[in-house]
C-alpha cells in the first residue's frame, strides 16, 4: 500500500489555507492602541463575509491580496466560522489575536471538516493593521468525523539548529488493518506544489527526529494519515528562533 498523494488533490476539495500561509512573513513593530470594538468589527466582518472592512483595515499589499485569499477559503468553505480572542502581548509595540476557523464540505458523499488554530501578531499604522505574522498554526482536514484517535506532538518553538522530535501517534493502532501516512517539510510559496509519499505505518503512527534550520525563523510540516475509519491532513507551523 504505497501510494503518491499531491496535496494538490486536497486543492479541489477545500485545503486552501492560503491566507494563512501568506500572512507567515516579517512585519515592522510600529504600532497604536488597539481597540476592543475593532476586534469584535473584524470577527463580525470575517463571518459575515464582508470583504469592504478588511480592504479598508489592512495596510499596502495586503488590503488587496488578503481579501482575495480570504474569498478562495470561503468559495471553499461558505460556512466557515471564525472567532478572535486578544491575547496579552510581551512587547508593548506589539498585538496578538487568537484566531480559530472551523469550517465543512461535502464531497462526494463525505464530510471534510477543517479546524484551523493560530496566533496572528501584527501592529497597527495610522489606525490600520500592518504588516502582520502567523505563530503556532496549526489545521487539519478530516473526514473520520474524529473518531480516529490520534495525538500530535509537534513543538511551537525550537533552537536555531536544535534537534526535536515530531512525533503524530494512534493510541488506538490496528492489529490487521494497514494504515499508511507521511510527513513532509515545505516551503512558504510551494505548498500545493510538493508530492508525499504514503507509506505503511507499522509503528502506530509517524515518529520523526529532525533539526531545526540555522536560521530563525518559520518552519513549515504538512503530513497526512489514511486509515480505515478517514483521512487526516495536517499543517502545523513551527517558530525557530535563536533563544527560548
Amino acid at each position: 500500500m504505497i501510494n503518491m498523494f499531491n496535496l494538490n488533490l486536497f486543492k479541489k476539495i477545500g485545503f486552501l489555507l492560503y491566507l494563512f500561509i501568506y500572512l507567515i512573513i516579517p512585519y515592522s513593530a510600529i504600532s497604536q492602541t488597539l481597540k476592543i470594538d475593532f476586534i469584535r468589527n473584524l470577527e463580525n466582518s470575517l463571518n459575515v463575509r464582508d470583504l469592504e472592512f478588511i480592504k479598508k483595515n489592512f495596510r499596502n499589499e495586503e488590503s488587496q491580496n488578503i481579501p482575495e485569499q480570504f474569498s478562495k477559503i470561503i468559495n471553499d468553505f461558505p460556512n466557515s466560522k471564525w472567532k478572535i480572542k486578544r491575547l496579552k502581548s510581551n512587547f508593548p509595540n506589539e498585538h496578538v489575536l487568537q484566531i480559530k476557523v472551523t469550517g465543512e464540505k461535502k464531497v462526494n458523499g463525505e464530510i471534510y471538516k477543517l479546524e484551523s488554530n493560530f496566533d496572528y501578531l501584527f501592529s497597527i499604522v495610522n489606525g490600520k493593521i500592518d504588516k502582520g505574522i502567523i505563530k503556532n498554526l496549526f489545521t487539519t482536514l478530516r473526514n473520520d468525523n474524529k473518531k480516529i484517535d490520534i495525538s500530535f506532538q509537534i513543538p511551537d518553538k525550537v533552537l536555531t539548529g536544535s534537534k526535536y522530535d515530531i512525533d503524530i501517534i494512534l493510541n488506538k493502532p490496528l492489529e490487521e488493518e494497514i494504515i499508511a501516512g507521511a510527513i513532509k517539510p515545505h516551503q512558504v510559496y510551494s505548498f500545493f506544489e510538493q508530492e508525499i509519499l504514503l507509506e505503511p505505518l507499522a509503528s502506530g503512527g509517524i515518529f520523526k527526529i529532525t533539526r531545526a534550520p540555522s536560521k530563525p525563523g518559520i518552519q513549515i510540516w504538512s503530513g497526512i494519515i489514511a486509515h480505515p475509519k478517514g483521512m487526516i491532513t495536517f499543517t502545523k507551523s513551527i517558530d525557530i528562533v535563536d533563544e527560548i
